[in-house]
């Protein structure tokens, strides 16, 4: 995961909270923490660009998180639009995963 460029710091911040309040339905981590947002473009004029992925290709909520954290951005304040790609290069893996929520999983 980037670090936010300074002019968009607290846009940034603002979509990394909206982000943080969805959770995958089988693993009680959010996205956020889990690693599944891969990165986060604030162009100047308020778009976004979101990356992620999903811990698998067949995982059960493929239907309904890239929705929900398209909704989630799209709903933050001081962002005019958004578009969100699903990718699987890389693969997901624990080592994505923040430090909290390795050790909320027990990886750590």
């Amino acid at each position: 995961m980037q670090d936010a460029p300074d002019e968009h710091t607290e846009l940034y911040e603002r979509i990394v909270e909206s982000l943080s309040d969805i959770y995958d339905p089988e693993i009680p981590v959010n996205i956020f923490d889990l690693g599944l947002i891969y990165n986060i473009d604030i162009h100047d004029d308020a778009h976004v660009d979101v990356l992620m992925t999903l811990t698998a290709p067949n995982c059960p909520a493929a239907g309904i998180l890239p929705g929900q954290a398209e909704d989630a951005v799209r709903l933050t304040e001081g962002v005019k639009s958004v578009y969100l790609e699903l990718t699987f290069h890389p693969p997901f893996s624990p080592q994505m995963m923040s430090e909290e929520a390795q050790l909320e999983l027990g990886f750590m």
